[in-house]
């Protein structure tokens, strides 16, 4: 191993060619330190006598990039002290001088003595004070111990100085530089000004040649942003390194961000950019009152920088320093043909890891370009159709003829593919003749034959045999060897290719019938081995591959040796001719019998009528475009692709030939791309003739740029002209049948840059030829007649621009969702809704109502009646009747509770009205609307002044608008909390109202998502040895994002079709993720893009409508009948005392909120801790600040820090925006408008200068309005009260009944339950918490143990309140039920770790048969649990006291 370790040995691959002294090369290599970060490799090396520092400087280069995968390799030499001498000093001058430029010209012609440990250097030129100040003296002796290991004084001596008015060498020296620099900077402006003009006359290119493939700039467009407009020629920032000085650059911006230094004075910016050769990070630091300018700045623009590149340590990247800045203009891409072309062929970010962009983008593309249509055709999908379409409703407000086609890429099934190509009559009982070919490759153009094997059947048997090698006059793949065992020395000297086919049909007779498997393949070669030598191909031919999978249904595969292997036949030689064609012909004799037998056929043209096609699932799927021409084609369309998931799905969606046809009405089938059935038939080398009839289904064919098929220039499958050739002959096929030729361009992503993207994508799929990308994005119609000019002038303008515009002209505009809202039906919805409401408003209220509560019902019972809403109500009401029928309570979520409807009808438990008392007993009511009570809940008690009954308490001013909205016409969004224990009831009970056809769950679509991108990022280039600027990693991970994954479902979403409509009439079905297993239906659009056109009942499953049950079963108490107004509960928001324990007992926890819902996270109890609530509405702010984005971090936890308001001033909720301004004498329509802007974060865009002085007239504080313009999302009080008021009953419990809380609440919530832990004790539970929590701080603990600690303080919780733990018992135990045993609590099975489900509800079924148990062999076996379960109960000490074995022992 000697030796290897020198840079010579170490790096000769990458020295090859150069010539380095041998001193160097011999060099061993002591370290080698690799700093990513720095993105620097460092090599310390031990030299045997002293290299010049110009041969370590060009070695250093030599290694840079490719050798180390970094962009900077740093020599460090190590030298013998003896080597050290005078004649070193020049090496360890220029050094210094590269760590610093300013001493250039100070050492010429001086002069260096060694004596003993003193280095002199006498200087000729003076500059002294300069090597003083830069401290060059002690460089040179730390770099002189650093490479001899000597210490040595350095001074300089000689002419130190000049005398005045003598010009010294360094300043000539730097004379020269300055008039060399500035020559150089005038040759390069004006070189930069010929550019200019030049490109003035660019702006706009309808061509992308190789100089605008990627985007480029307009220099004289540039507009200064910070200091002059940089000028010079612009770098690549591929291209820009750390030492190449001042540089002007341009870049797209990806991102940026700006912060104040801590002071407020100055900004501090970081602005990624890219040119897409690569990107970097521009850095400045700006006065605030400078950066008017700099704010402006967005995502998208464009800018030059000039600057240098430096190490960023805080970064610990390279980022430009920016010295100036102006934005500039790209170059734009236009279509400038009088007649635009029309794509026919398009995939958005819907084609599942296959289309990089959004419909969206893609459809403004077309019409800016002025393209009167554009399809879309994702695979097998319509899930770009809902944007597409809103899309292109935006656009036909200002252009009503623009057109969005919609349509799909199909995976086409011939399941009706023929057994037999050809019209003989042939009796079976005739001779036919089987055969195999073994070949150099697949395609019958460029490869050849190289075996003939073949067989003759005569009267049913085998009655003779052919084989010969063939000559292919071409070398063998090895793989193809690898494949056959045939070797170039086997068909050396054997007949070729036009002897061989001789003696073959010599062999087979005058119009014998060829039998072959896979005969398409077999036939082609034979086609095009003929056509060589001008001779047809006439033949019958029948293919045993179809008669296979018709007749041998359950055959999983049609390959020649699995179908051997289904009949049982004899093991051979595969893919050799010889026995492949004996074998072939004993399968062909069975498959004859069976044909005779089962289907009375006795003739060859009788074969194709008696075979049904075969699976769909089972047959090579082919690419088609399918068009839809009208409403008719769309509705099929949906029948199509819903077909394709739920009945033909393998792999793909698969849409077989025999249901296109039962549906094809509206439809324009196109033949589709390389993929496609007629391009495939082509490549494998049918004839003519049999093309012809193969495009004689479609409507128009289509042909595309020879880039995207480049890949088979690559396999070797054919040239550049082959593929033209290709396109030529789908020409000529479609000159014959008179169908329109197309050309498009297969869109996968808009431009050519976003190739990128798809590149990492497809590497992250496993592609090998993932860098290869194809052109496959958008072009203009320029470039598309200049693609295919070789077609000549007439015939490039006709599949280009005349051809697409018809097939579009043929097509109406179509809406791929209806217009309007299609709610399910109900006998009477509206008069038992108006019925039910007033019925138990006047039991509540009083007969007659209030004059308050009659203006609201009336006010919402109008709008709900007036829009059709009726009926969803009736249908949520109804589901909360037969959930509360099975004994489960339900709670609303959202803003339903914004109803007062909602809550009379029973869908709500939130009463909306102003905050009221009303007295159970006679109905008497005082309603509080001056705005001084936020909440009837905090109203102190109070008997009833007419007949003295303590008066309920309730109401919390929500207006209905924030439901319906301001004119009540908003469709209803009703969401309902069920029991997660009768969610299914619920969702089955959906179906008995609606009809089980009506009914399907709410369908979601998963995308990239941004820490996937990233990850798909790093693994491509880790994979490459590539290390990428964070900015460039950026910009490659967002064009990953939004790309579509998989499907789902809504965890709760039902979605309603009306009666008389089907599914087919809003968008095709499917199973959530593909997954043919599943039961479930889903919509295939994603439930948002149809929430508004049709039902959506959100019917999810939750915990605490199932604690409420457990509760009521353990106490007897009804929930609805608890307090909400009681001073211990309230209480628990502050301090823990109410449970008779402190927060020392808790571990530091100081509320008494651990487990209430929403309350006891580490979050909310901080908020808790800082705004020190004390009535129900402040716990409504509380809810609503923990759930809203940018309400109270930076917002109202710094107002109520700096006492500028208190926590029940502050903004909480969306609601309390209306009604605060409203209280302030707002107009009640001003105050909506506002509060839509607010909550929806668009305050700083949508808030007008009218508002905001409104606001200020009406005495709105300025904190008020400073506070809207930093939210972005907020929650409404609807939800917060729907969510405080399940915590307010639980809390009842809490502190009232606590033994039948914690079993109740464990009982539900028991996932993270340590049961094993819990009956150890308080302390055991402490030292687990305590280890856990050390985890936690130290960021080491996973999510399943972070939630462990969390369920471990409420264990602690309740063993600090002295509640008691039973063990689990073998009798008594549950088996998920945490049972109230006397005055304790009783472990269920479920509780220790080990311990599933099933097992649980095995051990409590095995003790109800069979008695006590007798050992633990005999529980075992009775209740069939796991050793490992046994194990579990062993630990925990449930089996003390039972033997292990049944057995007796007699001795």
């Amino acid at each position: 191993m000697e030796g290897l370790n020198t840079l010579g040995t170490f790096f000769q691959k990458e020295l090859a060619g150069e010539s380095f002294p041998q001193e160097l090369l011999a060099g061993e290599i002591a370290h080698l330190t690799v700093n990513r970060q720095e993105r620097l490799v460092r090599v310390e090396a031990r030299f045997p006598a002293f290299v010049e520092y110009g041969d370590l400087q060009r070695l250093s280069k030599v290694l840079e990039g490719p050798a180390l995968g970094l962009p900077c390799v740093k020599l460090e030499p190590r030298f013998p002290a003896e080597s050290f001498s005078a004649q070193c000093v020049p090496s360890l001058v220029a050094a210094v001088k590269e760590l610093d430029a300013c001493l250039n010209g100070t050492f010429k012609q001086a002069e260096a003595n060694l004596n003993g440990s003193a280095l002199s250097i006498s200087l000729a030129h003076g500059g002294y004070d300069l090597l003083a100040a830069r401290g060059t003296g002690e460089k040179l002796q730390g770099l002189i111990q650093a490479w001899f290991g000597v210490a040595c004084q350095v001074e300089f001596t000689g002419k130190r100085t000049v005398a005045q008015g003598e010009e010294s060498l360094i300043q000539r020296v730097r004379t020269q530089e300055v008039k060399r620099q500035r020559e150089a900077a005038i040759q390069e402006m004006e070189q930069y000004e010929e550019a200019m003009q030049e490109r003035a006359s660019r702006r706009k290119v309808s061509i992308r040649d190789k100089e605008h493939l990627l985007p480029t700039i307009i220099p004289e467009t540039a507009r200064p942003v910070l200091g002059p407009v940089p000028k010079g020629k612009t770098t690549p920032l591929a291209e820009a390194t750390l030492d190449a000085g001042n540089l002007v650059v341009w870049g797209e911006i990806i991102s940026l961000e700006s912060k104040e230094t801590r002071d407020k004075s100055r900004k501090i910016y970081s602005i990624d950019i890219t040119d897409y050769t690569g990107s970097t990070t521009v850095k400045l630091l700006q006065d605030a009152g400078d950066c008017q300018a700099l704010d402006k700045l967005k995502a998208g623009q464009s800018l030059l920088v000039r600057g240098a590149l430096e190490y960023d340590k805080y970064d610990r990247e390279n980022v430009m320093r920016a010295r100036a800045i102006a934005t500039v203009d790209q170059v734009e891409v236009v279509d400038d043909a009088p007649e635009k072309r029309v794509e026919l062929h398009l995939h958005t970010n819907m084609s599942d890891m296959d289309g990089m962009t959004p419909a969206a983008a893609l459809i403004k593309q077309a019409h800016k370009w002025g393209q009167k249509a554009i399809a879309i055709t994702d695979h097998g999908v319509a899930q770009a159709f809902p944007e597409a379409m809103n899309t292109a409703e935006a656009i036909r407000k200002e252009d009503p003829d623009f057109k969005v086609i919609y349509g799909t890429e199909a995976y086409f099934v011939n399941d009706l593919v023929p057994a037999v190509a050809g019209d003989s009559a042939h009796s079976l009982t005739g001779d036919f003749i089987c055969f195999d070919l073994e070949t150099t490759g697949l395609s019958p153009h460029s490869d050849r034959i190289t075996e003939i094997g073949a067989v003759r059947i005569h009267n049913g048997e085998i009655t003779d045999k052919f084989d010969t090698f063939v000559d292919p006059e071409m070398p063998i793949p090895e793989k193809i060897t690898k494949l056959t065992s045939i070797t170039n020395e086997m068909v050396a000297g054997a007949p070729k290719e036009a002897e061989a086919l001789e003696q073959f049909f010599q062999f087979c007779g005058e119009d014998a019938v060829l039998v072959a498997h896979n005969a398409g393949f077999d036939a082609g070669f034979v086609r095009a081995a003929l056509q060589r030598q001008g001779k047809p191909f006439e033949n019958t031919y029948i293919d045993t591959v179809t008669m296979a999978r018709s007749l041998l249904p359950d055959l999983n595969k049609a390959t020649l040796d699995s179908v051997a292997n289904y009949l049982k036949l004899k093991p051979f030689h595969h893919h050799r001719a010889e026995d492949d064609a004996y074998v072939l012909g004993e399968i062909f004799l069975n498959l004859l019998e069976r044909l005779q037998t089962d289907h009375g056929v006795e003739r060859v043209d009788q074969i194709n009528g008696a075979l049904a096609g075969g699976d769909p699932k089972k047959l090579r799927p082919y690419h088609m475009i399918i068009l839809v021409k009208n409403q008719t084609g769309l509705k099929n369309l949906y029948r199509l692709i819903s077909a394709g998931h739920l009945e033909y799905f393998y792999r793909t969606p698969r849409t077989p030939k025999s249901l296109l046809n039962k549906y094809r009405e509206g439809l324009l089938i196109g033949s589709a791309c390389e993929a496609g059935e007629l391009f495939r038939a082509m490549v494998k080398g049918e004839s003519f003739d049999n093309l012809c009839k193969i495009a004689s289904y479609y409507d128009y064919l289509e042909i595309q740029p020879i880039g995207n098929n480049m890949f088979m220039v690559r396999n070797g499958d054919t040239d550049m002209e082959g593929l033209r050739e290709y396109n030529r002959t789908i020409v000529k096929i479609g000159e014959k049948l008179h169908k329109p030729v197309v050309a498009t361009c297969d869109v996968h992503f808009k431009d050519p840059k976003d190739a990128d993207f798809r590149k990492i994508i497809m590497a992250g799929k496993g592609f090998a030829d993932a860098e290869d990308q194809a052109p496959l994005y958008m072009r203009t119609t320029p470039e598309m007649l200049e693609e295919f000019s070789y077609l000549g002038k007439e015939k490039a303008y006709e599949v280009v621009v005349k051809n697409p515009n018809l097939i579009a002209d043929k097509i109406e505009q179509v809406r791929p969702v209806p217009m309007g809202n299609f709610p399910p039906f109900i006998e009477g919805a509206q008069e038992q809704l108006i019925s039910i409401t007033w019925e138990r408003a006047k039991k509540k209220y009083g007969d007659p109502l209030p004059k308050i509560v009659e203006d609201r019902l009336n006010k919402e019972l109008n709008s709900i009646v007036k829009h059709g809403f009726s009926v969803l109500y009736m249908t949520a009401q109804k589901l909360v009747a037969d959930s509360e029928a099975h004994g489960y309570l339900v709670g609303s979520r959202g803003s339903v509770g914004s109803s007062f409807v909602a809550s009379m009808s029973g869908i709500s438990e939130v009463n909306p009205l102003e905050p009221h008392y009303i007295c159970p007993k006679c109905q008497h009511s005082e309603f509080f609307t001056d705005g001084s009570i936020d909440s009837g809940f905090d109203l102190p008690p109070k008997n009833c002044p007419v007949c003295g009954e303590p008066m309920d308490r309730d109401g919390h001013t929500i207006p209905f608008e924030t439901f319906l909205g301001f004119d009540g016409d908003k469709v209803p969004d009703i969401d309902l909390n069920f029991s997660g224990e009768y969610q299914s009831g619920a969702h089955r009970y959906t179906e008995v109202l609606f009809g089980r056809d009506n009914v399907f769950k709410a369908g979601t679509i998963a995308t990239v998502a941004d820490k996937t991108a990233i990850g798909y990022v790093r693994k491509y280039a880790e994979e490459r040895g590539l290390t990428l600027h964070r900015a460039e990693e950026k910009r490659l991970a967002l064009g990953c994002t939004g790309i579509k994954r998989t499907t789902g479902q809504h965890p709760g979403g039902m979605i309603v079709i009306p009666r008389g409509m089907e599914v087919y009439d809003f968008c095709p079905v499917q199973h959530p993720a593909n997954d043919q297993k599943n039961s479930n239906i889903t919509t295939h659009f994603d439930f948002h893009s149809i929430h508004d056109n049709v039902c959506k009942l959100d019917e999810l499953g939750h915990d605490v409508p199932s604690i409420y049950r457990y509760l009521e079963d353990y106490t007897g108490i009804p929930v609805m009948k608890v307090s909400m107004s009681d001073p211990e509960v309230m209480s628990l928001f502050n301090s823990p005392a109410a449970l008779g324990v402190t927060e020392e007992d808790l571990g530091g926890v100081r509320t008494g909120t651990l487990s209430l819902p929403e309350l006891g996270t580490n979050f909310v109890r901080g908020m808790l801790e800082e705004s020190h609530p004390t009535k129900f509405s402040d716990l409504l702010q509380i809810s609503g600040l923990s759930h809203g984005t940018d309400v109270w971090l930076g917002n109202a936890q710094d107002l109520i820090r700096n006492k500028t308001c208190t926590i029940s001033e502050v903004i909480g909720t969306r609601d309390s925006i209306m009604t605060y301004l409203m209280n302030k004498g707002l107009q009640p329509k001003m105050a909506f408008k506002i509060m839509e802007i607010v909550r929806k974060g668009k305050a700083t865009k949508l808030l007008t200068q009218e508002h905001i002085q409104a606001m200020k007239e009406h005495g709105v504080p300025q904190w008020y309005i400073d506070s809207c313009f930093k939210i972005k999302y907020m929650f409404p009080k609807a939800h917060a009260a729907a969510y405080m008021i399940s915590a307010l009953r639980l809390g009842w419990y809490k502190v009232h009944r606590p033994l039948e809380y914690y079993a109740a609440y464990f009982t539900v919530r028991s996932d993270d339950f340590d049961g094993v832990t819990a009956i150890q004790g308080k302390e055991a539970v402490a030292r687990k918490m305590k280890e856990l929590d050390t985890k936690i701080k130290n960021r080491e603990a996973s999510a399943k143990e972070e939630g462990e600690f969390s369920t471990l303080q409420i264990i602690n919780e309740m063993l600090a309140r002295g509640i008691q733990l039973l063990p689990v018992d073998l009798y008594k135990s549950h088996s998920s039920r945490f049972a109230v045993e006397d005055g304790k609590i009783r472990l269920p099975f479920s509780s220790l770790g080990g311990v599933g489900d099933a097992a649980a509800v095995s051990l409590v079924e095995a003790r109800q048969t069979g008695g006590d148990y007798i050992s633990i062999d005999d529980l075992q076996a009775r209740s069939k649990v796991s050793s490992a379960v046994i194990d579990t109960l062993r630990e925990a000490g449930a089996l003390s006291g039972l033997p292990e074995s049944s057995q007796i022992s007699l001795f």
